[in-house]
């Protein structure tokens, strides 16, 4: 017998911050290893904005730390507004949108905002937690398996046969774990189908709806473009969920302000979700961020800088493994699309270790890179994959630059190796 709620004793935690966590307690113990897991930032390696950080302090030292309102200072609202007009051409009015702690709190309002128990979500894997917030709302998940040909993005194909089942389609771009991006016309399929499909539904049963998961779109690989659902077509604004925020923009993922934005019968809802949760954003950093997006000359330069820092080790990563694949290893990378992760394959299966071992497993190519290159990756199974995945997700936002040229020497010396 549980000793807690059933949802409660069948939850399983997040395989990241596990693995990472364990790396980081190897690390404390005299490991020398390139953590590359979380996808988060080195705050020594980048920091937030300084104007930020300093309208941060300017607000805690002109007291504003009491509860902010439950769906966002003011002032912030109207920054993020004008934010979203002036960089994506969106327009949105007070009531289709509000502010959260970050993107979670959103997403996962979004699920309790639409979907009932016994609901069918629909998602593509591999894709960032999509099977826990199933877990955590009763839904029945329905999983799409992508294709590396396909940049591991979702294509209308794929999806057409599941959309009248569903009444959420969970889609992320850039995505993380890929950091793949979808391109015009592909999204656009898609939100042909969803109007369809809300067509034949009209009057009948709850809409399908899209939830837009975009909050890595300002850090674009150099010569991508982002695209959203309702730019491509205004008649997806009424189904469509954005969840943004300036956590991966601003490096800024300890902040935690986001902000999400939908019809407004359905944000009101979620502004009582989160309400009630208490997952708001803190009234000191709500203020400076307001303050911060306003600040076009401060944001454009800092997002110039940002860019600059993830394209370099985008650049020497990707430069890296195709030296080693001209090699003749049994490595592969897919070009950065945008986000702070790059899709890399090891097709180690088969082969064998100096020590005699033959690798079987994703957790036999894990715990080789780990011990032979120092090298820690987060392997595809982490977001839904099946087990025997030989794709690995590399988050780069850790990464020291001048640390590329020795992490790629070490993975020639561990592959070289292998027989």
């Amino acid at each position: 017998m549980h000793k807690v709620s059933v949802k409660a004793a069948n939850l399983i935690g997040s395989e990241i911050i596990k693995l990472g966590n364990e790396i980081n307690q190897k690390i404390r113990e005299g490991r020398s290893i390139y953590n590359l897991t979380i996808g988060d930032f080195n705050p020594k390696l980048f920091p937030i904005p300084e104007v930020l950080k300093n309208y941060i302090v300017d607000a805690y030292m002109g007291g504003q730390t009491n509860y902010p309102p439950a769906d966002g200072v003011a002032e912030l609202k109207v920054s993020v507004l004008n934010f979203l007009k002036k960089y994506e051409g969106l327009d949105f009015s007070d009531e289709e949108v509000m502010i959260a702690g970050g993107g979670r709190p959103l997403i996962h309002s979004i699920y309790k905002a639409i979907v009932d128990p016994g609901d069918k979500v629909l998602y593509p894997v591999p894709s960032w937690n999509n099977n826990h917030y199933c877990h955590l709302s009763d839904a029945q998940k329905v999983e799409v398996q992508t294709h590396p040909e396909d940049g591991f993005m979702p294509t209308a194909e794929m999806l057409a046969p599941h959309l009248g089942d569903v009444v959420l389609l969970a889609l992320c771009s850039p995505l993380n774990p890929t950091g793949t991006t979808f391109k015009r016309e592909e999204l656009g399929k898609i939100c042909d189908l969803v109007l369809a499909e809300n067509k034949r539904r009209e009057g009948k049963r709850k809409p399908l709806y899209v939830l837009y998961d975009q909050i890595y779109w300002m850090l674009m690989a150099e010569g991508n473009e982002h695209i959203n659902p309702v730019s491509l077509r205004p008649e997806m604004k009424p189904y469509t969920l954005f969840v943004d925020g300036i956590s991966k923009a601003l490096a800024a993922t300890g902040v935690r302000v986001g902000w999400g934005m939908g019809p407004a019968e359905v944000i009101g809802k979620m502004k009582s979700i989160v309400g009630h949760i208490g997952a708001w954003a803190p009234r000191a950093e709500q203020i400076a961020t307001a303050h911060f997006l306003a600040n076009e000359n401060a944001l454009d330069g800092f997002l110039v800088e940002l860019k600059s820092k993830l394209n370099k080790r985008f650049d020497g990563l990707y430069h890296g493994f195709q030296e080693l694949k001209k090699k003749g290893y049994p490595v592969d990378m897919i070009k950065p699309e945008g986000a702070i992760y790059l899709s890399v394959q090891f097709n180690l299966f088969g082969l064998e270790t100096k020590e005699g071992n033959i690798i079987q497993t994703t957790g036999d190519i894990t715990q080789f890179l780990l011990d032979n290159a120092q090298l820690a990756l987060v392997p595809f199974t982490a977001f839904g994959c099946d087990t025997g995945t030989n794709w690995y997700r590399i988050s780069v936002g850790t990464l020291n630059d001048l640390e590329i040229d020795s992490l790629i020497e070490k993975l020639d010396q561990a592959l070289s190796e292998l027989k």
